[in-house]
């Protein structure tokens, strides 16, 4: 077992599908297969079992993760030391969808206040050492850090009947909503879109998606507020209910804080969380 073992298991084991780690590191499938192969061999464990479409991790290979993670980083690291290179510790994260860019900026802007040599990867979607993401997008076996809370509002285009009307305001039923039936929020709001099928405008995939066609004047949407601040195509309204919050922060697995970055990362934000999205 070495460390190109120990890549392509990290990569099969995050993209859960040969085809698409063995692109991810450039090697041809078959030779991807083979490396895996071997390293079962030396483990003496089944660490994938095939299907139709992609691949199972095995309990065995849910263990050995965290560890070579750790142990690729330390490998790299000893590397980028004896080659002269500046002495940078390496750190993935990936990024959720649905999270304000003002969010992501603070959040490493900070990471960087806490680790002044950190060597910070990001990358979209569920990858990574630990991820920024809503707390509804966290996995059974993560852990959670909130490093905000927010409200959502009533997002409408600049040019709808009622935003014009004062904040607060008891309106009349919404036949325009923009919904998003697949995203985690959508059973919180379903109280506010009223039962019927002629309430809604259109469906959006994300929140980020409800945004751009609220701005472009296709109806009203319930989204996050740090969403929408800054768009000057869209204005908020509070509604006369209690609108649901969300809270965004650090998912991550608990054998994720044996990585010397990762743990510093989590105990500057355990004492430094930010308070103010708009301050951010």
């Amino acid at each position: 077992m070495d460390i190109r073992h120990l890549k392509a298991f990290i990569a099969v084991f995050e993209e859960r599908n040969i085809t698409s780690a063995a692109q991810r590191l450039f090697l041809s499938q078959p030779t991807l297969s083979v490396t895996i192969k071997q390293l079962e061999e030396d483990m003496g464990a089944t660490l994938f079992l095939r299907q139709p479409r992609g691949v199972e991790v095995s309990d065995e290979a849910r263990v050995l993760y965290p560890q070579a993670r750790r142990m690729v980083a330390e490998a790299e690291a000893l590397s980028r030391l004896f080659r002269g290179r500046e002495n940078r510790s390496p750190l993935v994260l990936g990024i959720e969808g649905d999270i304000a860019d003002s969010q992501i900026e603070a959040f490493v802007r900070m990471a960087h206040q806490a680790l002044p040599h950190l060597l910070l990867t990001l990358e979209e979607g569920c990858h990574g050492d630990g991820r920024l993401a809503v707390e509804e997008m966290c996995c059974e076996d993560e852990l959670f850090l909130p490093l905000w809370e927010e409200s959502y509002v009533m997002a409408l285009p600049v040019g709808h009947p009622m935003a014009k009307g004062e904040a607060g305001q008891h309106w009349t039923p919404i036949d325009d909503w923009i919904t998003c039936a697949q995203h985690p929020s959508h059973q919180r709001l379903m109280a506010l879109y009223g039962r019927s099928p002629e309430a809604v405008a259109g469906h959006a995939g994300s929140l980020k998606q409800a945004l751009h066609m609220v701005a472009a004047g296709v109806g009203v949407a319930m989204l996050p507020q740090s969403l929408v601040s800054g768009n000057d195509r869209v204005v908020t309204r509070a509604l006369h209910l209690p609108a649901p919050t969300r809270r965004v922060g650090l998912c991550y697995a608990a054998q994720a804080l044996e990585l010397p970055m990762m743990r510093g990362l989590h105990e500057y934000f355990q004492s430094n969380r930010p308070i103010d999205i708009d301050a951010a």
